[in-house]
């Protein structure tokens, strides 16, 4: 009994951590308070998020403001059409002396002590490069120099703007499976984060802003333990472990349960996916969300809350309907909250 006393005292011990972790984001990230807590979610649950969204609705200062406050070493890189996996690893140069000099590339640079690894415009990468993160974000390991490096803490954010459609590169399911989450930020709601953002300069120097933030809210060389604890802290009933099989069911044959969508036959509609792998990212997920909101047990409001943003990518469709997708699998999940009933 003593243990278990102790490790709730440290879980709320570090609730209290990413709260605060959520605020000093917010600081400069104006009306993204469901973006922020669903990154929260990702960031103790240890996995990878890509984020998508318009131009300039500020994914890159959000992805920036996170890398701060979670603290550790950090390294970016910028996703073009010439970008090969090699740029990663390392990088060739001539000295001052006129020779040729390898440095070690953004992945190698911090060692082990990587904490965060920020890939910007992913899909202006080859597929060479998509290769190379799905083994970092599968493994947290890369081979290179005819040896093995080892990342145990890193986390991947990565962003990708849905406008720009020429030299690009979709990611491939597999790589996209090895997402934790695929969040979308829109145009904040509200019009008074609105106007702040267009007319307080105080938006208008993302460097300067940024500066706001409070570095290293988190350790990051202790959020695999806490991960760890909440996994095992948290717990499911047997009711809500069998609502969880019927939204898995549901997802994966939706014209038994007799969901229509305007437009969509049904019965073609999906393809594949929500696997195994996909379900327990779903309750790593939940259970995190459930913790955050101060309770021990998983209810169904937290599997709903993260549903679409963990699910929703690992949901294939017909190529027919894939031009409407967002419309599309929204309105599926929706209808499978509609038609499966709550415990």
């Amino acid at each position: 009994m003593r243990v278990v006393r102790e490790t709730d005292s440290v879980l709320a011990d570090w609730r209290g951590h990413a709260q605060r972790f959520e605020r000093e984001v917010a600081k400069v990230v104006l009306g993204q308070d469901r973006v922020i807590r669903l990154i929260t979610i990702a960031t103790f649950a240890r996995g990878h998020v890509l984020l998508e969204g318009d131009v300039g609705v500020g994914k890159t200062t959000l992805l920036r403001a996170v890398a701060r406050a979670i603290g550790g070493a950090f390294e970016r890189i910028e996703g073009t059409i010439d970008l090969m996996p090699a740029d990663l690893i390392y990088h060739a140069h001539l000295g001052e002396d006129g020779r040729p000099r390898i440095d070690p590339g953004p992945l190698l640079r911090q060692g082990e002590d990587l904490s965060v690894f920020f890939f910007n415009e992913i899909n202006r990468a080859r597929p060479q490069v998509h290769s190379l993160m799905l083994r970092l974000m599968a493994e947290r390991s890369v081979s290179a120099f005819n040896r093995e490096y080892r990342f145990p803490h890193v986390q991947v954010f990565a962003d990708r703007n849905k406008v720009e459609r020429e030299e690009t590169f979709e990611l491939p399911a597999a790589a996209r499976d090895r997402f934790l989450m695929e969040v979308q930020v829109g145009m904040p709601a509200d019009d008074a984060s609105r106007r702040q953002l267009v007319f307080d300069p105080r938006f208008h120097n993302v460097d300067t802003l940024l500066t706001e933030v409070e570095t290293g809210v988190l350790d990051p060389d202790a959020l695999e333990t806490v991960a760890r604890a909440i996994q095992s802290g948290v717990r499911s009933s047997e009711a809500l472990e069998a609502y969880t099989l019927a939204l898995w069911d549901a997802v994966r044959r939706p014209e038994a349960l007799g969901i229509e969508i305007d437009g969509v036959d049904i019965r073609r509609l999906v393809q594949g996916g929500a696997s195994p792998r996909g379900m327990s990212y779903l309750l790593r997920a939940a259970r995190v969300r459930a913790w955050l909101e101060g309770r021990d047990i998983v209810v169904p409001e937290d599997l709903r809350a993260v549903f679409p943003e963990v699910m929703a990518h690992r949901i294939f469709i017909d190529p027919v309907y894939e031009l409407r997708r967002e419309r599309v699998v929204g309105d599926l999940i929706a209808g499978v909250f509609e038609r499966v009933p709550a415990p």
